[in-house]
């Protein structure tokens, strides 16, 4: 089978596609053969981080995260042989590959009529943007705030924040065509956060201030979006995209502002019963396309470099999939 690995950290060319043999599963595992791979950023920063002192530094070679929709070939020791044959949706940190290997755990069942694409945020992305909102305690009414709304997580919690009754979402996305694509999801305000003004442009939209900000950019972003925060105002981080991890000033959240962290692993082993609702909860609203998950962006599997191009160009509108 063909999989993917880097032996040295850098830019995209680092990525190799190499031949291996077909893994088998341990116990409590399943072997899955791929039909599509939905691709996270955070692999971006893996894949270029040098320092070993760094949260982001992974020891070569090294594998990608992504998520997997396929179909189950083979049960591991200790595994329900009867899951053989199902068509799943599961979290992997060794992704970029024809077969994957992963826990059943967490495996999440694809209905027949999903897509694909569809089905890749099933067990991660979805989540993740309805876990944030949770989190961030969302309230009918509220004014929310989504950072780097065009990706992966940020076109979801759009549409989530708009289906669970906020008065106003606004959102903001790093070109014109993002802005344009943000309104088409249903924003009520669509800014790009590449103008100098985007901060005041959401004062004006909000003058007294958000209720909610999700963020998933981290640094001057994050530290901005709580500048925004209304009184008793929450943010809810949920990535550091552009790399800072640790420079919240204690200071800005001392006007009766929140910062919390979230983290999809942390949730399912906090709350899993809450983590598998969730889960739940998503299906039923892609099933019933109250939510619009965008896969414009499809390359195959021997096009990898090309898809982190693409991630770190920041081009991608929704998620972007490797076929294998």
């Amino acid at each position: 089978m063909r999989r993917v690995r880097y032996h040295a950290h850098g830019g995209p060319e680092v990525l190799t596609i190499e031949e291996a043999d077909i893994p088998r599963p341990g116990p409590g595992q399943v072997l899955i053969r791929a039909e599509a791979i939905g691709l996270n950023y955070v692999d971006v920063q893996l894949r270029r981080e040098t320092s070993p002192d760094s949260l982001y530094f992974r020891p070569l070679p090294a594998t990608l995260t992504g998520d997997v929709v396929g179909t189950i070939q083979e049960a591991g020791p200790d595994t329900d042989p009867a899951l053989v044959g199902t068509r799943v949706a599961a979290l992997s940190e060794d992704a970029y590959a024809e077969y994957v290997v992963v826990d059943a755990d967490w495996l999440v069942n694809v209905p027949p009529r999903l897509d694909a694409g569809t089905a890749s945020v099933l067990s991660l992305a979805g989540p993740v943007a309805l876990g944030a909102l949770r989190m961030g305690r969302l309230q009918p009414d509220d004014i929310v705030l989504v950072t780097a709304a065009a990706g992966t997580i940020g076109h979801l919690a759009v549409q989530l924040a708009k289906h669970k009754g906020a008065r106003t979402v606004i959102a903001t996305a790093g070109s014109p065509a993002k802005v344009a694509f943000l309104k088409e999801l249903g924003a009520d305000v669509a800014i790009d956060h590449t103008e100098p003004d985007w901060a005041a442009q959401v004062r004006q939209a909000a003058p007294d201030g958000v209720d909610l900000a999700l963020d998933a950019v981290g640094g001057e972003m994050l530290h901005t979006s709580i500048g925004l925060l209304a009184p008793f105002g929450r943010a809810v981080a949920f990535g550091a995209s552009a790399g800072d991890l640790t420079s919240v000033p204690i200071t800005s959240l001392f006007a009766l502002k929140t910062l919390t962290g979230f983290s999809l692993m942390a949730w399912r082993a906090a709350d899993s019963e809450q983590a598998r609702a969730d889960i739940a909860e998503m299906t039923a609203l892609v099933q019933a396309d109250a939510l619009r998950v965008v896969t414009e962006t499809k390359l195959p599997l021997n096009e990898v470099v090309q898809a982190h191009r693409l991630m770190e160009q920041r081009t991608v509108l929704g998620r972007l999939l490797l076929i294998p």
